[in-house]
């Protein structure tokens, strides 16, 4: 069956359900039950995005759903595109991003993490070159991890990316200060040296439904490193193998936003725009994450300037925090 076919019925059986739930007067009624099939129909993709996102795959490899079906059907990878997603400090203007941005830190490790935009009010426009050209970043902290082979100074550093432009979702990771001699299958950057996974394709996603865009990412000590992205009813998956950069054992801080899209470039959002950004951790305790300052880690910006940022702990422990222009 067809996307349209299921979501007609899926609409067919809301404005069904809603019907027989009410026993106001008809006339009263002539304008409700579209607007409250909307609503029930958006609170349904919402909580099938918020399955989707933590539900496992079935194996290493890409995957694809569809909405109303909280199942993974496996689907061909590629190769993720030939760019680089700076660590901070290589340039670039100190509004968000390049070191500025807020991250939720623990004090054990972090074996998941989801990323969303709860609030979006006042953006109808967003370039980095072009209308509609950004990424979304879920990154790691840099780590001391058995991936740098002993080089010293050197640090692993881990990223889940959705390119908007290349239309594709997957994981750069780096190692750091590692030296322009890099590993094999490694690509030298900046005498530190970067390597992508596998790569799912995701159509370009026009920044008017950036909040309901979420991005998850897990890591498995010995396993593979998972990410998730949705769409307002589709959802993505690319894997790698932890060892890359052994993500699990040192995963302590989770950053998370909207920025330029590669090369250490500037998202920029239209003024009077006020983005609330979410990011939740799985640390394997209820207490709140900590709000760490200027604990960004990539090099790519936007626009908008934080707002203060809090922290909330309880089954899924997050922070928050607002952005605007």
């Amino acid at each position: 069956m067809s996307f349209e076919s299921r979501n007609r019925i899926v609409r067919v059986a809301i404005a069904t359900a809603l019907a027989a739930a009410s026993a106001a007067p008809v006339l009263a009624q002539t304008a409700a039950p579209e607007a409250a099939t909307v609503s029930a129909e958006a609170l349904m993709q919402e909580n099938w995005r918020e399955t989707i996102a933590r539900t496992n795959v079935p194996h290493e490899g890409c995957f694809q759903a569809e909405f109303p079906n909280a199942v993974w059907v496996e689907t061909s990878c590629s190769v993720a595109p030939d760019k680089v997603y700076v660590p901070h400090g290589h340039g670039g203007p100190q509004t968000v991003g390049n070191g500025v941005d807020y991250a939720a830190s623990v004090g054990n490790l972090i074996s998941s993490s989801v990323g969303t935009f709860p609030s979006v009010t006042g953006v109808t426009s967003e370039r980095d070159g072009g209308s509609n050209v950004y990424s979304i970043q879920l990154n790691s902290n840099f780590m001391s991890t058995a991936a740098c082979n002993g080089h010293s100074g050197c640090l692993a550093w881990e990223q889940f990316v959705y390119s908007s432009y290349e239309q594709s979702a997957f994981m750069q990771y780096w190692l750091i200060d590692y030296g322009n001699s890099c590993p094999s299958g490694w690509n030298a950057y900046s005498g530190s040296c970067y390597r992508n996974s596998a790569a799912v394709n995701v159509p370009k996603q026009s920044i008017s439904v950036l909040s309901q865009l979420k991005m998850s990412a897990t890591a498995v000590a010995g396993g593979n490193d998972t990410l998730v992205f949705t769409t307002p009813t589709k959802a993505y998956s690319t894997t790698g193998r932890d060892s890359v950069t052994d993500l699990a054992m040192a995963w302590k801080q989770s950053e998370f936003n909207i920025i330029g899209d590669g090369g250490g470039s500037k998202a920029t959002f239209n003024a009077g725009s006020s983005i609330t950004v979410k990011v939740a951790v799985a640390h394997g305790s209820t207490a709140a994450p900590t709000c760490a300052s200027n604990a960004g880690t990539t090099g790519e910006t936007n626009n908008l300037r934080l707002g203060s940022c809090s922290a909330v702990g309880g089954a899924t422990p997050y922070i928050q925090f607002k952005e605007s222009n």
